[in-house]
């Protein structure tokens, strides 16, 4: 019995109004890097679904950067820590670590022999450092700003530079080593978002909150000329990138463009419109190879058309907050995964390419607490927004007529054939047929906590937080109750039947999962220990032998139902978090998600 991880679809980054995203770029030229929470994420460039992340920051990470020679990445996060790690070995082993200042960091520098390393941000006694990679002895004092540092680089030729763009609307030039604060750039009137050299060295750009980008003089610091005249862009300036022969640079503005600019001629030689609402405000960007990215508000990856500057090449779209639920369905014979999170965005992704998009339309307002498909290719989702939607999985688009409000907050949903859809919401039970309201269980002398119709369609399974599961005959459009009540070891948590509806598991907040055998009166057939907190979410091979529970422990657990002793355990699948949710795509490929965002395929051989 083994496991091992076949997919990683990885998060966006975390994006934040009026803050500049750095995106970091492998020397080589094959990957680009972000952070989002606790990660850092290295993708690759010609194939995105291709990625993987780091994550042993114990703090949020605000920036991480390759070091020159490609060998080593120094990730910096919010508490002032800088983690330097090696990217050859998949174990990504930690080199060094250095606390330079207390407080977050906003960018990184490395000089081109990968030896030293110039840290800004926002400390509490300075904003800024320079140090040796391999000793942290400090070459040289970062000064002359009164404000936090948000940018920094350094040129990549000798005699070495180096520059910062400050809150104080200043930029600020440095000789070195050990660097020399020499003089101040006083040519902005507003924050300084970035500053970065060219490849060559010769020269190097400052871009501001005050619509303008300025070119100086790479060795002198000298101003040479500014892009566009009076203002680059009709918004704030966030992020800027040079070509990789120095002769052009694009930049990401709030405006909702890039623009690629001829900087010798000072002009604009493409501008690309990214959309007309606030999330396409663009709030960083990276040219790498013969790519240019750019990262939307909403923490979407744009690659963009030259030829085509209305339109990108590819948007690659994601999570950038928590997922809180999942389901998978099989659509003309290809396999599609779907998630949830917690600001109600719903994607679907391909399982085997990782191709991604997300639905038309406006959909739920906040978390999608629990989702599932019906036989009519509908997905079913229940949201904190309290209500259901129903929404056709080919046509992709959300339908405003095919909302259900509930009275009160539905916590789970499940289906059964003939249009009958089960709710469990906050202090009720609500059956409906054809996405209409048709019965509600109201007055209960139970907390209903989760629910699942028998795939048969004729019984309706709810958890409480008493500890026990009710059970209901479907009759008609109505719910009997049963005589029939069964007890599991702890307030329910989740609950689901097996496929072909032998078996009703049930897992609870006292760490067990209970199987019941439906055909022999809901008799315990048997009880699954192991996790150490409580379960969150259960899923049913479908093989029905099998099925899978995720805890807070962080653990995953694949069980055999015959045998309570026979099991795969699968540690730290989600490192940083415990998995909110699990589905099969076939009886060895089992799907999980988090609150890191990201989507993940499992191979489990039993």
């Amino acid at each position: 019995m083994s496991y091992e991880l076949k997919h990683v679809f990885a998060s966006l980054p975390q994006m934040e109004r009026g803050v500049a995203k750095v995106l970091g770029g492998d020397p080589k030229g094959n990957n680009f890097l972000y952070t989002n929470g606790k990660s850092v994420i290295i993708r690759n460039i010609d194939n995105p679904a291709i990625a993987d992340i780091y994550t042993e920051h114990a703090h949020q990470v605000t920036v991480a950067k390759y070091a020159p020679s490609g060998f080593y990445i120094a990730s910096g996060d919010v508490s002032g820590k800088i983690r330097i790690w090696d990217t050859t070995q998949k174990e990504h082993l930690l080199k060094y670590e250095y606390q330079p200042f207390g407080g977050r960091i906003k960018d990184i520098a490395w000089t081109e022999d990968s030896k030293r390393i110039a840290v800004v941000g926002e400390g509490r006694e300075k904003f800024g450092a320079v140090f040796l990679w391999d000793t942290g002895s400090s070459v040289g004092e970062i000064a002359g700003h009164f404000k936090v540092i948000n940018s920094v680089d350094i040129k990549q030729t000798r005699p070495y530079r180096l520059i910062t763009g400050s809150d104080d609307s200043c930029g600020a030039f440095f000789e070195g080593p050990p660097f020399k604060f020499k003089f101040t750039l006083p040519d902005h009137s507003g924050f300084v978002n970035c500053v970065r050299f060219s490849p060559d060295g010769t020269r190097f750009a400052t871009a501001s909150a005050d619509y303008q980008i300025v070119i100086y003089d790479g060795k002198t610091g000298e101003k040479v000329s500014t892009l566009g005249g009076e203002k680059a862009h009709d918004g704030g300036v966030y992020a800027i990138s040079w070509s990789p022969d120095s002769s052009r640079l694009i930049s990401a503005s709030g405006d909702k463009t890039v623009k690629l600019w001829d900087v010798g001629a000072g002009t604009a030689v493409t501008t690309f419109n990214m959309g007309a609402d606030v999330a396409d405000q663009q709030l960083g960007c990276l040219w790498q190879k013969d790519y240019f990215l750019s990262v939307s508000l909403s923490g979407f990856i744009n690659y963009l058309d030259k030829n085509n500057p209305d339109r990108p090449i590819r948007v690659i779209k994601g999570h950038s907050k928590s997922i809180q639920s999942l389901t998978v369905h099989k659509n003309e014979g290809r396999t599609y995964i779907y998630s949830g999170s917690h600001d109600g965005h719903i994607n679907y992704w391909d399982a085997e390419t990782g191709d991604n998009d997300d639905f038309l339309g406006k959909g739920h307002s906040n978390q999608v607490s629990k989702m599932v498909v019906d036989d009519t290719n509908q997905l079913v989702t229940c949201s904190m927004d309290d209500t259901l939607r129903y929404t056709d999985l080919n046509k992709k688009e959300y339908s405003a007529s095919d909302l259900v409000k509930m009275d009160f907050q539905p916590k789970s949903v499940s289906v059964a054939p003939g249009g009958l859809t089960l709710a469990v919401c906050i202090g009720q039970v609500v059956l409906l047929k054809d996405k209409k309201k048709v019965f509600t269980l109201e007055g209960l002398d139970y907390e209903p906590a989760a629910g699942a119709i028998h795939p048969g369609g004729s019984t309706a399974a709810v958890g409480g937080a008493d500890g026990k599961v009710h059970l209901y005959s479907i009759q008609g459009n109505t719910l009997k109750k049963d005589s029939t009540t069964m007890e599991a070891k702890g307030p329910v948590t989740d609950m689901a039947y097996s496929n072909d509806g032998a078996y009703l598991a049930v897992t609870d907040e006292k760490k067990v999962v209970t199987v019941f055998s439906v055909a022999d009166g809901y008799s315990v057939k048997n009880d699954f220990y192991g996790h150490h907190a409580k379960i969150m979410t259960v899923a049913w091979s479908p093989d029905n032998e099998h099925f899978a529970s995720s805890g807070m422990d962080n653990m995953v657990y694949v069980w055999t139902v015959s045998d309570a002793d026979t099991r795969i355990k699968l540690p730290d699948t989600h490192r940083l978090h415990h998995v909110s949710g699990l589905a099969w795509i076939d009886e060895h490929t089992l799907v999980t998600t988090s609150l890191d965002a990201t989507v993940k395929q499992w191979t489990v051989k039993f």
